[in-house]
């Protein structure tokens, strides 16, 4: 039985998937399988992956039913007692199984262990913050949410969860789709109950500018996690109030901008600003053409190696 399950869903990335498994097939730790799971694609991707020869990967194509269920299929097939997570157009640096095995070593029984990642545009990188965690750094997270208000400590491709633990949430939820927070969604709940294990060493990449990114699908079609399930929990933890209301303005701020003013009171009706900072709150008072300047300039100032963030 190999120590890691590698699951990568595939969906329309013949560009990028095979330099995703390569980074794979890289590791200096090599004990794992590889499923990838081929959700429906119409594009060449399952061609483009004749070209990799190992007999540590699996292919299995299903019919299109969205990432959450490819994840979950994977989950199901996975042989390993630990499941690490690789999206079809990410990578990894060849340290970063390595990492999370270290990382399962020294903290055993975590429901969550995470390293640092970055995100790439094009040639430009955007590092990432952590709240209180100290720089090449590995430990249990003091307090999850507070940390994660910048960037967030769990990414999905820099993850890596105990399939006990996945198996007990029933994986991810299917009914959030085209991508709008069935990770958030499930590391919440692990964050909740259970310990987080993070090495703040940077171990992969989010390529942000990959085609077809599921992020860019139309708002108004998307179904986004059910941050109302966690308010009582947060009654208690004044951090995870705060997450949540961040979220909040991040899908607020969404549904502004494809003009439904009713899914955007909804999530401004639950929000707290107290929990805002000053930039956010001016950004929700703006309307949406003066977000889309805002969002172009943004994007011209990353050229310049700017990066303005509305969370910090």
């Amino acid at each position: 039985m190999p120590f890691f399950s590698i699951i990568i869903p595939l969906y329309n990335k013949e560009h990028f998937i095979v330099n995703t498994i390569q980074s794979a097939l890289d590791q200096t730790f090599q004990d794992f399988e590889i499923l990838i799971v081929n959700d429906g694609s119409t594009d060449g991707s399952l061609q483009s992956l004749s070209v990799l020869k190992d007999s540590r990967i699996q292919v299995h194509t299903i019919k299109n039913q969205g990432v959450s269920h490819a994840r979950n299929y994977g989950i199901e097939k996975a042989n390993a007692d630990y499941i690490a997570f690789l999206d079809a157009d990410d990578l990894w640096l060849n340290n970063h199984l390595a990492q999370l095995k270290k990382l399962t070593e020294d903290f055993p029984n975590c429901g969550l262990y995470a390293n640092a990642y970055v995100k790439k545009i094009g040639e430009i990188t955007l590092e990432s913050d952590y709240i209180d965690i100290p720089k090449a750094w590995n430990g249990i997270v003091t307090d999850y949410f507070k940390s994660s208000i910048f960037s967030c400590i769990a990414w999905t491709s820099a993850v890596m969860v105990p399939k006990k633990i996945l198996e007990d949430y029933n994986g991810f939820d299917e009914k959030i789709t085209f991508g709008a927070g069935e990770d958030t969604d499930l590391w919440i709940k692990i964050a909740i109950q259970h310990q987080v294990a993070f090495n703040s060493n940077v171990t992969a990449i989010y390529n942000l500018h990959a085609e077809n990114r599921i992020s860019n699908s139309n708002t108004n079609l998307r179904n986004f996690l059910d941050l109302e399930a966690y308010e009582e929990e947060a009654k208690n933890n004044a951090s995870l109030k705060t997450y949540l209301d961040l979220n909040r303005f991040s899908i607020a701020l969404q549904y502004k901008l494809v003009g439904n003013k009713k899914q955007m009171d909804f999530y401004l009706k639950h929000l707290d600003k107290s929990n805002l900072n000053a930039k956010q709150r001016f950004l929700l008072s703006c309307n949406k053409s003066v977000l889309v300047f805002l969002m172009k300039t943004q994007n011209v100032l990353r050229q310049f190696h700017v990066n303005l963030s509305p969370f910090k």
